[in-house]
């Protein structure tokens, strides 16, 4: 498990630091998803990807199971390793979501060079994960789901070679 997540890490910093490099981003290729690599972020992401967990109610039924970590556990665990990861690193989207005290969202506008780093990161993630740059068709699937500014989704999609709407 340790030794699978971290050869799938190495390959996506690999390709993302590639990408970046081409973007002209050098710093940001090579600093890219540090943070991945702190007990914080590794162990949780580590379990969720490659680990194989019951459920809480399996080991509520066998006893013997008592102190084993459960999926439930691991899914908290990597919620809170995500939340952890996307506030250390600016190039992800979510990072510029801000939650106001009355509990009013305001979307704020990336800057370039994390533009620039998140479209790398996810040239890199399908690289890693499917052997292919498929970043244009993968945006379109989820580009309703994001909160970007007018501004971040203009540049994003000027970036990936077209302007959607």
């Amino acid at each position: 498990m340790f030794f699978k997540y971290l050869w799938y890490l190495i390959r996506h910093k690999w390709y993302v630091m590639i990408e970046c490099f081409k973007l002209g981003q050098y710093w940001r290729g090579i600093t890219h998803d540090l943070s991945k690599l702190r007990p914080s972020e590794f162990i949780p992401y580590m379990r969720y990807f490659y680990g194989n967990y019951p459920s809480f109610e399996i080991i509520k039924r066998h006893p013997e199971f008592t102190g084993y970590l459960t999926k439930e556990q691991v899914e908290r665990d990597f919620d809170e390793a995500w939340l952890k990861h996307i506030h250390r690193n600016p190039h992800h989207w979510q990072h510029w979501i801000l939650r106001e005290d009355s509990g009013k969202i305001k979307v704020l506008n990336m800057p370039e060079k994390y533009i620039l780093e998140m479209i790398a990161d996810w040239h890199g993630a399908g690289m890693a994960i499917t052997g292919k740059k498929n970043t244009k068709e993968w945006y379109l699937k989820n580009r309703d789901k994001m909160q970007l500014s007018p501004f971040t989704k203009e540049s994003v999609e000027i970036m990936l070679g077209f302007l959607l709407d």
